[in-house]
């Protein structure tokens, strides 16, 4: 059987020779067959590289807007933080004018003991007590100084009733575990414990405070002060004198706290000393164990 083949012819430009290449047809079809499958490997690398070239495209389009949602989402955190702040700062001084009117919102005085971190006032509750003396009759404002006025000064009374859960000076902070200075004393207490004056004195601060939380500060005179702080509800407004077992606010976890509890704290000549000298010579408190004493 003879081979078939394709004959290519040759012509030689000068001497015009022919010349014959007889090419067989399997020959022919193997080099088309390799032809036809280098281009579509070429196609096929082509396409992988626009579909590559895409996918980073996209990849970089989402990670420029991954970037500019974080920017804006870190933004909104510390809008939401100074919001928060203002929240607090309205909600005090809304609280301080009440009081000072002789005013009796339908504010509770409950708080969630089982929220988790700083208590701040939400919005609706600011924007409620602000509609309430808004609307309120402040005509029947009255302010009266106590009786008992400057005449037990020193602050030798148990705040609350409640066990001392941590002391003063050098301790471990109970939230980061790191060295830290203790300027007062922790009295663990349930939240809304009604924290009396530990003497007589002048508040000379009654608001949030930062990590203090709600905080009152009282002025017993010869340099003296005390500190409530991490309280739920403030019932007392800078500037008002306040006599020895007065209630001037509830205790809470407001500010840095890990649980519920009073931090009291007591300055002279404004640096914090050990209250264990003012404590250990108070009275106990009423309903107070003796065994539950730490010392």
């Amino acid at each position: 059987m003879k081979q078939q083949y394709f004959i290519l012819v040759l012509a030689h430009s000068l001497h015009g020779r022919l010349r014959r290449i007889h090419v067989p047809h399997k020959i022919v079809y193997a080099v088309l067959a390799f032809a036809v499958v280098g281009i579509i490997t070429v196609l096929g690398f082509v396409g992988s590289y626009v579909r590559m070239a895409w996918k980073v495209a996209d990849y970089n389009s989402l990670r420029a807007e991954f970037d500019s949602l974080r920017e804006r989402y870190q933004a909104l955190q510390r809008e939401s933080s100074d919001k928060n702040q203002q929240l607090a700062t309205l909600q005090m001084f809304a609280t301080e004018v009440s009081m000072a009117y002789g005013l009796n919102g339908k504010f509770s005085d409950q708080v969630d003991a089982g929220a988790e971190g700083p208590l701040v006032p939400s919005f609706k509750e600011s924007l409620e007590e602000y509609d309430f003396l808004k609307s309120a009759n402040f005509s029947i404002f009255s302010r009266k100084q106590p009786r008992s006025w400057q005449k037990n000064t020193r602050p030798t009374l148990w705040p609350v009733a409640g066990r001392l859960n941590s002391y003063f000076g050098k301790r471990s902070d109970p939230l980061t575990g790191a060295g830290d200075f203790h300027p007062g004393v922790d009295i663990r207490v349930d939240v809304g414990t009604p924290v009396r004056a530990a003497g007589d004195g002048v508040v000379t601060r009654a608001g949030w405070a930062g990590a203090y939380g709600r905080l009152v500060v009282v002025n017993h005179g010869g340099g003296i002060t005390t500190f409530y702080g991490h309280l739920s509800r403030i019932e007392v407004i800078p500037g008002q004198a306040v006599s020895r077992r007065q209630i001037i606010a509830k205790s809470g976890r407001s500010g840095r706290v890990s649980g519920p509890h009073l931090h009291y704290e007591v300055r002279q000549g404004g640096n914090p000393v050990n209250p264990y000298s003012f404590l250990k010579k108070s009275a106990r408190p009423q309903n107070y164990a003796k065994s539950d004493l730490p010392f």
